[in-house]
């Protein structure tokens, strides 16, 4: 898609500020969440669909509207801090670059759908790390849906399902939390690592009185 594209689908006019931007995309995103709408794929198409575009508008943003929020503009004071060192005098040491994802490059992919993958990886991350998990899937199943051939989304699928159920057993929610290992299974049965941990979390819920 073009940027004007992208403009029209947080239904804003080409050249929109930054803040409106961010406020377009809030209020879509709320709108057409997942979690919001539950088994509803033209929901989480749509909000895929919001994501992306908001995502590539900030990249073309100027920097002076985004140094004007003030999200940018905490970051910034935070980062000048940092370089400053802790007595405000002398630089700290640099910590080390953070990593790129690890995203293997799927040469079937066009490059807007590897760019889309690469960003959406970091999302998922960030969703298991907080254990938001009804959006993780919610999020991975939009990106399987979009690239079924993708063995590599296919083994984050897998994945999230599997984090899920545990997190389901914690709950004491013993059905749910099978339903969802054995759809982890389904998802990916040629990832024998991941199968032998599943069988173990299924043993484990068999064993409880």
């Amino acid at each position: 898609m073009s940027l004007a594209d992208y403009y029209r689908v947080l239904g804003l006019r080409t050249g929109a500020s930054f803040s409106d931007i961010k406020a377009s995309y809030r209020r879509l995103a709320r709108r057409w969440h997942p979690d919001i709408n539950p088994s509803d794929q033209q929901a989480k198409d749509k909000f895929i669909r919001i994501t992306e575009a908001y995502q590539e508008l900030i990249k073309v943003v100027p920097p002076e509207a985004v140094d004007a929020t003030p999200a940018a503009s905490e970051t910034k004071t935070q980062a000048a801090s940092t370089a400053s060192g802790p007595s405000g005098n002398q630089p700290a040491q640099s910590a080390e670059p953070r990593k790129p994802p690890q995203v293997q490059v799927n040469p079937d992919l066009s490059t807007r759908d590897q760019q889309l993958k690469e960003q959406f990886y970091g999302q998922l991350q960030e969703l298991l790390r907080t254990q938001k998990f009804p959006r993780a899937i919610a999020l991975v199943e939009g990106l399987a849906q979009r690239m079924p051939q993708d063995s590599e989304v296919r083994q984050w699928q897998a994945i999230t399902y599997q984090r899920w159920g545990r997190h389901l057993i914690r709950q004491n929610q013993v059905d749910k939390a099978k339903l969802y290992l054995k759809k982890a299974l389904r998802t990916d049965p040629h990832n024998k690592s991941l199968q032998l941990e599943i069988e173990h979390d299924l043993q484990n819920l068999e064993q409880r009185p």
